[in-house]
């Protein structure tokens, strides 16, 4: 029996992929990054760093709507420091599924909730533009190639409880 929570009409679209080498250097544009099992990004400054945070993404409908909040066309996803930029699908709506983007799986572990630095990359009113808006994080748990153009479809979704389906 299909579940009509885990149905999505359209699969998203990677937008953009950037690189974040250390903490402080600019982020770095590329066309294409290998995710790895137990190390995530190739070359991420999160790179082989335990936790759930092996990959950010957001939406990219989302720089729209914060550049508005800041008065502004919009952002570049540089400035947001996440890795993956994907058009055309709810990300909050992932959280617990597993996804596939080119041959990489990716569980997503939850929110990617924004720090001080938006201040700083975006200027005044910056963090709370973001809020709401900062995108998911997600573990890395078959490795891969991901590339800008590659789809992000849904491969699992987590046992919907009883409160959810209401």
């Amino acid at each position: 029996m299909l579940n009509k929570n885990n149905i999505y009409p359209v699969p998203g679209k990677v937008e953009w992929i950037g690189l974040r080498p250390d903490r402080e250097s600019p982020q770095i544009e590329v066309q294409q990054i290998e995710a790895i099992v137990g190390k995530g990004l190739l070359g991420d400054r999160y790179s082989g760093k335990q936790g759930k945070r092996d990959v950010t993404l957001i939406q990219k409908e989302h720089l729209e709507t914060v550049g508005q909040l800041l008065g502004k066309t919009t952002v570049h996803p540089s400035q947001l420091r996440r890795n993956i930029v994907v058009s055309g699908m709810n990300l909050v709506s992932l959280k617990g599924r597993l996804i596939r983007i080119g041959s990489t799986h990716l569980q997503v572990t939850g929110p990617c909730a924004p720090c001080i630095k938006m201040e700083r990359n975006l200027g005044p009113g910056g963090y709370n533009a973001m809020r709401g808006h900062g995108g998911i994080t997600a573990k890395v748990v078959k490795s891969g190639m991901i590339s800008v153009g590659d789809s992000l479809e849904v491969i699992e979704s987590p046992k919907v409880s009883e409160h959810e389906s209401h």
